[in-house]
Protein backbone atom coordinates (compact mmCIF):
# COMPACT_ATOMS: atom_id res chain seq x y z
CA UNK A 1 0.00 0.00 0.00
CA UNK A 2 2.71 2.38 0.89
CA UNK A 3 5.05 2.03 -1.99
CA UNK A 4 1.28 2.13 -4.52
CA UNK A 5 0.74 5.62 -3.01
CA UNK A 6 4.78 6.93 -3.50
CA UNK A 7 4.26 5.55 -6.97
CA UNK A 8 0.96 7.62 -6.89
CA UNK A 9 2.30 10.63 -6.07
CA UNK A 10 5.16 10.58 -8.23
CA UNK A 11 3.08 10.00 -11.58
CA UNK A 12 0.16 12.56 -9.98
CA UNK A 13 2.92 15.58 -9.67
CA UNK A 14 5.76 14.41 -11.94
CA UNK A 15 8.58 15.16 -9.09
CA UNK A 16 11.48 13.28 -8.97
CA UNK A 17 11.37 11.72 -6.08
CA UNK A 18 13.64 9.23 -4.94
CA UNK A 19 11.85 6.51 -2.76
CA UNK A 20 13.08 3.20 -3.56
CA UNK A 21 16.87 3.19 -3.42
CA UNK A 22 17.54 0.00 -2.34
CA UNK A 23 19.87 0.65 0.82
CA UNK A 24 17.01 2.92 2.87
CA UNK A 25 16.97 2.58 6.42
CA UNK A 26 17.57 -1.58 7.03
CA UNK A 27 13.76 -2.51 8.43
CA UNK A 28 15.58 -5.70 10.47
CA UNK A 29 17.06 -3.10 12.68
CA UNK A 30 14.96 -3.00 16.29
CA UNK A 31 14.56 1.02 16.01
CA UNK A 32 13.35 3.06 13.49
CA UNK A 33 16.41 5.85 13.29
CA UNK A 34 16.61 9.68 15.73
CA UNK A 35 17.13 12.30 13.37
CA UNK A 36 19.31 15.99 14.34
CA UNK A 37 18.42 18.46 12.35
CA UNK A 38 21.39 21.42 13.23
CA UNK A 39 21.02 24.75 11.09
CA UNK A 40 23.04 27.34 12.06
CA UNK A 41 21.91 31.08 11.18
CA UNK A 42 23.50 33.60 8.72
CA UNK A 43 26.32 31.12 8.41
CA UNK A 44 28.68 30.35 5.39
CA UNK A 45 30.78 27.62 4.08
CA UNK A 46 33.79 29.93 4.98
CA UNK A 47 33.37 29.94 8.90
CA UNK A 48 34.22 26.03 9.16
CA UNK A 49 37.75 26.37 9.78
CA UNK A 50 38.29 23.40 7.78
CA UNK A 51 37.56 25.34 4.44
CA UNK A 52 39.26 28.35 5.68
CA UNK A 53 43.09 27.98 7.55
CA UNK A 54 41.81 28.00 10.42
CA UNK A 55 40.67 31.69 10.97
CA UNK A 56 37.86 30.51 13.05
CA UNK A 57 38.07 27.64 15.18
CA UNK A 58 35.53 24.51 14.32
CA UNK A 59 37.55 21.66 15.51
CA UNK A 60 33.67 19.43 16.59
CA UNK A 61 32.53 20.10 13.48
CA UNK A 62 35.63 19.38 11.34
CA UNK A 63 35.64 16.61 12.94
CA UNK A 64 32.25 15.67 11.98
CA UNK A 65 33.28 16.88 8.46
CA UNK A 66 35.48 14.00 8.25
CA UNK A 67 33.17 11.09 9.33
CA UNK A 68 30.06 12.45 7.36
CA UNK A 69 28.71 12.80 3.52
CA UNK A 70 29.58 16.20 2.93
CA UNK A 71 28.02 17.68 -0.04
CA UNK A 72 30.11 20.77 -1.91
CA UNK A 73 27.37 22.08 -3.73
CA UNK A 74 24.80 22.26 -1.42
CA UNK A 75 22.00 24.94 -1.79
CA UNK A 76 19.78 26.86 0.67
CA UNK A 77 15.88 27.08 -0.34
CA UNK A 78 16.64 31.04 -0.20
CA UNK A 79 19.19 33.56 0.65
CA UNK A 80 17.29 35.06 3.37
CA UNK A 81 15.68 33.30 6.82
CA UNK A 82 12.25 32.49 6.59
CA UNK A 83 11.48 31.50 3.00
CA UNK A 84 14.65 29.14 3.31
CA UNK A 85 13.24 27.67 6.29
CA UNK A 86 9.66 26.83 4.54
CA UNK A 87 11.82 24.77 1.46
CA UNK A 88 13.66 22.62 4.46
CA UNK A 89 10.80 22.18 6.45
CA UNK A 90 8.29 21.08 3.37
CA UNK A 91 10.04 19.80 0.80
CA UNK A 92 8.58 22.23 -1.38
CA UNK A 93 9.40 25.99 -3.08
CA UNK A 94 8.82 28.64 -0.31
CA UNK A 95 6.83 30.42 -2.38
CA UNK A 96 4.55 27.07 -2.91
CA UNK A 97 4.17 27.73 0.83
CA UNK A 98 3.19 31.43 1.17
CA UNK A 99 6.85 32.09 3.41
CA UNK A 100 8.70 34.77 1.06
CA UNK A 101 10.16 37.39 2.82
CA UNK A 102 12.07 38.21 6.09
CA UNK A 103 10.17 40.69 8.02
CA UNK A 104 7.29 39.18 10.93
CA UNK A 105 6.73 41.92 12.22
CA UNK A 106 6.04 44.08 8.54
CA UNK A 107 4.36 41.24 6.36
CA UNK A 108 3.42 38.39 8.89
CA UNK A 109 1.04 36.88 5.80
CA UNK A 110 4.32 36.18 4.04
CA UNK A 111 6.52 34.73 6.08
CA UNK A 112 4.95 31.93 7.52
CA UNK A 113 3.66 28.93 6.16
CA UNK A 114 0.22 28.17 5.15
CA UNK A 115 -1.31 25.82 6.99
CA UNK A 116 -2.70 23.29 4.52
CA UNK A 117 1.13 22.59 4.09
CA UNK A 118 2.70 19.19 5.30
CA UNK A 119 5.79 19.75 7.82
CA UNK A 120 8.54 17.23 7.96
CA UNK A 121 7.27 17.50 11.73
CA UNK A 122 4.02 16.19 10.88
CA UNK A 123 5.28 13.24 8.51
CA UNK A 124 7.60 12.23 12.30
CA UNK A 125 5.05 12.88 14.46
CA UNK A 126 2.31 11.14 12.27
CA UNK A 127 4.93 8.28 12.03
CA UNK A 128 5.06 7.78 15.90
CA UNK A 129 8.29 9.84 16.54
CA UNK A 130 8.65 12.05 19.45
CA UNK A 131 9.27 15.94 17.90
CA UNK A 132 10.92 18.37 19.14
CA UNK A 133 12.04 22.25 18.18
CA UNK A 134 15.02 23.80 19.93
CA UNK A 135 15.58 27.56 18.86
CA UNK A 136 14.44 29.37 16.10
CA UNK A 137 11.09 29.64 14.23
CA UNK A 138 10.48 32.67 11.58
CA UNK A 139 7.85 30.09 9.89
CA UNK A 140 4.65 31.54 11.53
CA UNK A 141 3.17 33.80 13.75
CA UNK A 142 -0.37 33.78 14.71
CA UNK A 143 -3.37 31.37 15.87
CA UNK A 144 -2.41 28.16 14.61
CA UNK A 145 1.10 28.86 13.42
CA UNK A 146 2.87 27.70 16.71
CA UNK A 147 5.44 24.99 16.38
CA UNK A 148 3.06 23.27 18.78
CA UNK A 149 0.30 23.24 16.01
CA UNK A 150 2.86 22.52 12.83
CA UNK A 151 3.65 18.43 14.23
CA UNK A 152 6.41 19.48 17.56
CA UNK A 153 5.42 18.06 20.67
CA UNK A 154 8.12 20.53 22.12
CA UNK A 155 9.24 23.74 21.73
CA UNK A 156 11.45 25.92 23.42
CA UNK A 157 12.59 28.36 21.46
CA UNK A 158 11.47 31.76 20.17
CA UNK A 159 10.00 33.12 16.38
CA UNK A 160 10.52 36.73 16.12
CA UNK A 161 14.01 38.35 16.73
CA UNK A 162 13.29 41.28 18.86
CA UNK A 163 12.63 38.56 21.53
CA UNK A 164 16.49 38.30 21.75
CA UNK A 165 17.41 42.24 22.33
CA UNK A 166 20.83 40.37 23.93
CA UNK A 167 22.60 36.82 23.86
CA UNK A 168 22.51 37.28 27.36
CA UNK A 169 19.05 39.08 28.18
CA UNK A 170 15.96 37.56 25.97
CA UNK A 171 12.82 35.72 26.05
CA UNK A 172 11.97 32.18 25.32
CA UNK A 173 8.87 30.20 24.32
CA UNK A 174 8.32 27.16 26.69
CA UNK A 175 5.70 25.20 25.45
CA UNK A 176 3.15 28.36 24.46
CA UNK A 177 4.45 30.35 27.51
CA UNK A 178 7.42 33.32 27.22
CA UNK A 179 9.89 32.94 30.36
CA UNK A 180 12.72 35.64 30.86
CA UNK A 181 16.38 34.49 30.84
CA UNK A 182 19.36 36.16 32.30
CA UNK A 183 22.80 35.74 32.09
CA UNK A 184 22.96 32.61 30.49
CA UNK A 185 24.35 32.68 26.85
CA UNK A 186 21.26 31.75 24.37
CA UNK A 187 23.32 29.37 22.34
CA UNK A 188 24.59 27.40 25.49
CA UNK A 189 21.08 27.35 26.32
CA UNK A 190 19.81 25.97 23.62
CA UNK A 191 22.68 23.40 23.71
CA UNK A 192 21.69 22.30 26.89
CA UNK A 193 17.93 21.90 26.26
CA UNK A 194 18.84 19.72 23.07
CA UNK A 195 20.56 17.50 25.05
CA UNK A 196 18.29 17.38 27.85
CA UNK A 197 15.40 16.26 24.82
CA UNK A 198 18.00 13.61 23.69
CA UNK A 199 18.21 11.92 27.37
CA UNK A 200 14.90 12.41 27.93
CA UNK A 201 13.45 10.28 24.72
CA UNK A 202 16.65 8.50 24.33
CA UNK A 203 14.55 5.33 24.35
CA UNK A 204 12.12 6.49 21.89
CA UNK A 205 12.63 7.50 18.38
CA UNK A 206 12.73 11.22 17.86
CA UNK A 207 12.81 13.96 15.69
CA UNK A 208 14.99 16.83 16.96
CA UNK A 209 15.26 20.22 14.96
CA UNK A 210 17.82 22.28 16.84
CA UNK A 211 17.77 25.80 15.11
CA UNK A 212 20.87 28.16 16.39
CA UNK A 213 20.41 31.76 16.34
CA UNK A 214 24.19 32.18 16.00
CA UNK A 215 26.15 33.77 14.03
CA UNK A 216 23.18 35.78 13.51
CA UNK A 217 22.46 39.56 14.99
CA UNK A 218 22.56 40.93 17.34
CA UNK A 219 26.27 40.11 17.75
CA UNK A 220 27.27 38.91 21.33
CA UNK A 221 29.67 36.76 22.47
CA UNK A 222 32.09 36.21 25.86
CA UNK A 223 34.82 38.27 25.99
CA UNK A 224 37.44 36.15 26.63
CA UNK A 225 36.45 34.02 23.53
CA UNK A 226 36.05 37.44 21.35
CA UNK A 227 39.45 38.45 22.60
CA UNK A 228 40.74 35.77 21.08
CA UNK A 229 39.78 36.50 17.32
CA UNK A 230 40.66 40.00 18.11
CA UNK A 231 44.34 39.35 18.87
CA UNK A 232 44.60 38.13 15.51
CA UNK A 233 43.39 41.23 14.35
CA UNK A 234 39.41 40.97 12.94
CA UNK A 235 37.98 43.94 13.70
CA UNK A 236 34.99 43.98 16.21
CA UNK A 237 32.25 42.11 14.25
CA UNK A 238 33.96 39.29 12.67
CA UNK A 239 36.02 38.66 16.11
CA UNK A 240 32.54 38.35 17.92
CA UNK A 241 30.92 36.56 14.91
CA UNK A 242 33.82 33.94 14.95
CA UNK A 243 33.18 33.60 18.53
CA UNK A 244 29.65 32.76 18.71
CA UNK A 245 30.32 29.72 16.08
CA UNK A 246 33.22 28.62 18.19
CA UNK A 247 30.71 28.05 20.79
CA UNK A 248 27.88 26.78 18.76
CA UNK A 249 30.99 24.21 17.24
CA UNK A 250 31.61 23.24 21.25
CA UNK A 251 27.67 22.79 21.95
CA UNK A 252 27.09 20.52 19.11
CA UNK A 253 30.33 18.30 19.93
CA UNK A 254 28.66 18.19 23.54
CA UNK A 255 25.33 16.71 21.89
CA UNK A 256 27.33 14.46 19.80
CA UNK A 257 29.43 13.14 23.24
CA UNK A 258 25.67 12.45 24.67
CA UNK A 259 24.75 10.52 21.99
CA UNK A 260 27.90 8.35 22.45
CA UNK A 261 27.21 8.51 25.71
CA UNK A 262 23.55 7.48 25.82
CA UNK A 263 25.13 4.35 23.13
CA UNK A 264 22.59 5.75 20.54
CA UNK A 265 24.74 7.41 18.14
CA UNK A 266 24.81 4.68 15.43
CA UNK A 267 20.89 5.27 15.68
CA UNK A 268 20.90 8.74 15.13
CA UNK A 269 21.15 10.61 11.55
CA UNK A 270 22.88 14.34 12.10
CA UNK A 271 22.06 17.32 9.52
CA UNK A 272 24.26 20.29 9.66
CA UNK A 273 23.27 23.33 7.32
CA UNK A 274 22.65 27.43 7.36
CA UNK A 275 19.90 29.02 6.26
CA UNK A 276 21.98 30.92 4.10
CA UNK A 277 25.09 32.92 3.71
CA UNK A 278 26.80 35.43 5.76
CA UNK A 279 24.99 38.71 6.58
CA UNK A 280 26.43 41.48 4.81
CA UNK A 281 26.11 44.52 7.27
CA UNK A 282 28.00 42.70 10.16
CA UNK A 283 30.99 43.28 7.73
CA UNK A 284 32.75 41.03 4.80
CA UNK A 285 34.50 37.99 6.28
CA UNK A 286 36.02 35.10 4.22
CA UNK A 287 33.42 32.80 2.38
CA UNK A 288 35.53 30.99 -0.17
CA UNK A 289 35.77 34.22 -2.26
CA UNK A 290 31.85 33.58 -3.60
CA UNK A 291 29.99 36.97 -5.02
CA UNK A 292 27.25 38.10 -2.90
CA UNK A 293 26.37 37.26 0.97
CA UNK A 294 22.93 36.82 2.52
CA UNK A 295 19.86 38.51 0.73
CA UNK A 296 21.92 37.68 -2.90
CA UNK A 297 21.28 34.91 -5.01
CA UNK A 298 24.38 34.89 -6.21
CA UNK A 299 26.60 31.76 -4.44
CA UNK A 300 27.46 33.61 -1.42
CA UNK A 301 23.97 34.15 -0.42
CA UNK A 302 22.73 30.36 -0.97
CA UNK A 303 25.39 28.13 -1.22
CA UNK A 304 25.80 26.76 2.37
CA UNK A 305 27.58 24.02 4.57
CA UNK A 306 26.05 20.69 4.53
CA UNK A 307 26.66 17.43 5.29
CA UNK A 308 24.86 14.01 6.98
CA UNK A 309 26.32 11.83 9.42
CA UNK A 310 25.02 8.40 10.59
CA UNK A 311 27.84 6.59 12.14
CA UNK A 312 28.73 2.74 11.38
CA UNK A 313 25.68 3.09 9.22
CA UNK A 314 26.99 5.41 5.90
CA UNK A 315 30.76 5.87 5.32
CA UNK A 316 32.57 9.47 5.12
CA UNK A 317 32.32 10.84 2.15
CA UNK A 318 32.87 13.96 -0.66
CA UNK A 319 29.80 14.31 -3.27
CA UNK A 320 29.68 17.14 -6.14
CA UNK A 321 25.81 16.68 -6.88
CA UNK A 322 24.29 19.77 -6.41
CA UNK A 323 21.78 19.49 -3.62
CA UNK A 324 18.67 21.92 -2.74
CA UNK A 325 16.93 22.17 0.73
CA UNK A 326 14.00 20.50 -0.96
CA UNK A 327 15.63 17.52 -0.94
CA UNK A 328 15.96 16.73 3.01
CA UNK A 329 12.32 16.31 3.13
CA UNK A 330 11.78 13.38 0.74
CA UNK A 331 15.66 12.07 1.56
CA UNK A 332 14.00 11.63 5.44
CA UNK A 333 11.24 10.34 4.36
CA UNK A 334 13.09 7.43 2.36
CA UNK A 335 16.05 6.45 4.84
CA UNK A 336 13.69 6.57 7.57
CA UNK A 337 10.85 4.26 6.01
CA UNK A 338 7.96 7.02 6.73
CA UNK A 339 4.37 6.44 5.73
CA UNK A 340 3.38 9.91 3.70
CA UNK A 341 -0.32 11.11 3.57
CA UNK A 342 -2.34 10.51 0.72
CA UNK A 343 -2.95 14.07 -0.10
CA UNK A 344 0.52 15.40 0.13
CA UNK A 345 1.31 17.76 -1.76
CA UNK A 346 4.06 17.81 -5.02
CA UNK A 347 7.31 18.05 -3.75
CA UNK A 348 9.70 20.10 -5.46
CA UNK A 349 13.02 17.99 -4.36
CA UNK A 350 14.24 14.58 -4.44
CA UNK A 351 15.84 12.15 -1.93
CA UNK A 352 19.88 11.68 -2.18
CA UNK A 353 19.80 8.58 0.12
CA UNK A 354 21.44 6.85 -2.77
CA UNK A 355 24.29 9.62 -2.72
CA UNK A 356 24.63 8.89 1.32
CA UNK A 357 25.32 5.38 0.38
CA UNK A 358 28.03 5.91 -2.47
CA UNK A 359 25.54 4.81 -5.35
CA UNK A 360 24.14 7.27 -8.03
CA UNK A 361 22.50 4.88 -10.39
CA UNK A 362 18.80 5.13 -8.56
CA UNK A 363 19.01 8.85 -7.59
CA UNK A 364 16.56 11.39 -9.51
CA UNK A 365 17.64 14.51 -8.70
CA UNK A 366 15.65 17.92 -10.56
CA UNK A 367 17.85 19.17 -13.28
CA UNK A 368 16.36 22.51 -12.44
CA UNK A 369 17.12 24.45 -9.23
CA UNK A 370 15.33 27.84 -8.66
CA UNK A 371 15.44 31.14 -6.02
CA UNK A 372 14.12 34.08 -5.77
CA UNK A 373 13.50 36.80 -3.13
CA UNK A 374 13.02 40.45 -2.53
CA UNK A 375 11.20 42.46 0.35
CA UNK A 376 7.30 41.82 0.49
CA UNK A 377 5.47 40.70 -2.43
CA UNK A 378 7.60 38.72 -5.31
CA UNK A 379 8.78 40.49 -8.57
CA UNK A 380 10.20 37.43 -9.94
CA UNK A 381 12.30 39.99 -11.93
CA UNK A 382 13.94 40.89 -8.86
CA UNK A 383 17.00 38.72 -7.91
CA UNK A 384 16.00 35.61 -8.78
CA UNK A 385 18.00 32.00 -10.70
CA UNK A 386 18.13 28.96 -12.09
CA UNK A 387 21.04 26.68 -11.74
CA UNK A 388 21.49 23.84 -14.77
CA UNK A 389 24.15 21.55 -14.41
CA UNK A 390 27.09 23.86 -14.20
CA UNK A 391 25.07 26.46 -15.92
CA UNK A 392 23.76 29.37 -13.55
CA UNK A 393 21.02 32.29 -14.61
CA UNK A 394 21.08 35.55 -12.50
CA UNK A 395 18.71 37.99 -12.40
CA UNK A 396 20.15 40.86 -10.55
CA UNK A 397 19.76 41.98 -7.32
CA UNK A 398 18.14 45.21 -7.32
CA UNK A 399 17.51 47.27 -4.31
CA UNK A 400 17.11 45.89 -0.51
CA UNK A 401 13.60 48.12 -0.09
CA UNK A 402 10.60 46.91 -1.08
CA UNK A 403 10.65 46.72 -4.85
CA UNK A 404 7.81 49.23 -6.68
CA UNK A 405 7.45 47.95 -9.84
CA UNK A 406 9.54 45.18 -12.12
CA UNK A 407 13.07 44.91 -13.02
CA UNK A 408 14.14 45.80 -16.74
CA UNK A 409 17.65 44.57 -15.84
CA UNK A 410 18.97 41.83 -18.19
CA UNK A 411 19.81 38.64 -16.22
CA UNK A 412 23.58 37.43 -16.53
CA UNK A 413 24.56 33.89 -17.52
CA UNK A 414 27.57 32.39 -15.83
CA UNK A 415 29.60 28.75 -15.65
CA UNK A 416 29.82 28.17 -12.00
CA UNK A 417 32.66 24.72 -13.18
CA UNK A 418 34.72 27.31 -14.67
CA UNK A 419 33.41 30.82 -13.12
CA UNK A 420 32.45 30.18 -9.63
CA UNK A 421 33.03 33.61 -8.09
CA UNK A 422 30.17 34.41 -10.54
CA UNK A 423 32.39 36.97 -12.76
CA UNK A 424 32.10 36.35 -16.20
CA UNK A 425 29.13 36.96 -17.80
CA UNK A 426 28.51 34.41 -20.82
CA UNK A 427 25.00 35.69 -22.24
CA UNK A 428 25.99 36.96 -25.33
CA UNK A 429 28.65 33.65 -26.16
CA UNK A 430 25.60 31.10 -25.45
CA UNK A 431 22.88 33.10 -26.73
CA UNK A 432 20.44 30.04 -27.21
CA UNK A 433 21.03 28.51 -23.78
CA UNK A 434 20.75 31.97 -22.18
CA UNK A 435 16.99 32.31 -23.89
CA UNK A 436 16.28 29.05 -22.70
CA UNK A 437 16.72 29.23 -19.50
CA UNK A 438 15.31 32.53 -19.21
CA UNK A 439 11.87 30.81 -20.26
CA UNK A 440 12.91 28.36 -18.04
CA UNK A 441 12.63 30.60 -15.33
CA UNK A 442 10.09 32.57 -16.57
CA UNK A 443 7.61 29.77 -16.53
CA UNK A 444 8.58 28.63 -12.95
CA UNK A 445 8.20 32.58 -11.61
CA UNK A 446 4.44 32.00 -13.09
CA UNK A 447 3.57 28.61 -11.40
CA UNK A 448 5.25 29.62 -8.39
CA UNK A 449 2.74 32.38 -8.28
CA UNK A 450 0.12 30.73 -8.83
CA UNK A 451 0.60 28.66 -6.25
CA UNK A 452 1.23 31.05 -3.99
CA UNK A 453 -1.92 33.04 -4.68
CA UNK A 454 -4.47 29.55 -4.14
CA UNK A 455 -6.68 30.08 -1.07
CA UNK A 456 -5.71 27.75 1.97
CA UNK A 457 -7.68 24.56 1.82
Amino acid sequence: MYNNIKLLLIIIFGNLLNFTNAHAFDNERSVKPNVILIVADDMGVGDISAFNEGLSETPKLDKLIDESVYFNQAYAGSPVCAPSRAALLTGRYPHRTGSVTLSQKNFPDLTRIKKDETLISDIFSNNGYVTGLVGKWHSGMGEGYHPLDRGFHEFIGFNIGTDIPNYFEYQLDVQGEYQSFSGEYLTDVLTREAIDFVRKNKDNPFFLHLAHYAPHRPLSAPEETIEKYLDRGFDENIATVYAMIEIMDIGIGDLVDELDELGIREDTIIIFTSDNGPDPLVGERFNLDSRGAKYYVYEGGIHVPFFVSWHGVISPAKRDEVIHFTDVFPTLIDICDLQIPDALKKIDGGSISGLLYGETENVRLPDLRFWQWNRGVPYYSHNAAIREGDWKLVKPFVTMRIPDSESNALPNLFNLADDPSETIDLSEEYPERYNRMRVLLRQWSREMEWDRMKIEN
